[in-house]
């Protein structure tokens, strides 16, 4: 079984509509290798808490670079001190490695 890092590892790749989203059982497998994150319908996504708006903007920063480098990109809702990060491949209607990927990135900041 792979593991958090080795998702870390890896890069996005363009999906195209046509391209099916990751069977269930899949979505289950690389699900538990991402701590804190849960599966939200087509999405999956995870809240962070921080001490201050200061860190909270850090962290939408950093995401934001991730992001960009990856070219796959995640809804945020940002508040004083959390910031909620859902992600979910739109150009397939639901999950692709990609998200994974970029999860275990983001939980890579902290």
């Amino acid at each position: 079984m792979s593991s958090n890092n080795d998702l870390q590892e890896k890069h996005c790749r363009p999906c195209e509509g046509g391209t099916p989203p990751l069977a269930e059982a899949k979505v289950a497998t690389l699900l538990r290798q991402l701590d804190g994150w849960e599966r939200e319908g087509s999405c999956i996504g995870k809240t962070f808490q921080f001490k201050n708006f200061h860190q909270t903007m850090a962290f939408v920063n950093a995401v934001a670079w991730i992001a960009h480098r990856e070219g796959h990109h995640p809804d945020l809702s940002v508040g004083y001190n959390r910031c909620r990060v859902s992600y979910t491949t739109h150009a397939i209607g639901g999950l692709s490695e990609n998200d994974f990927i970029c999860a275990a990135k983001v939980n890579a900041l902290l």
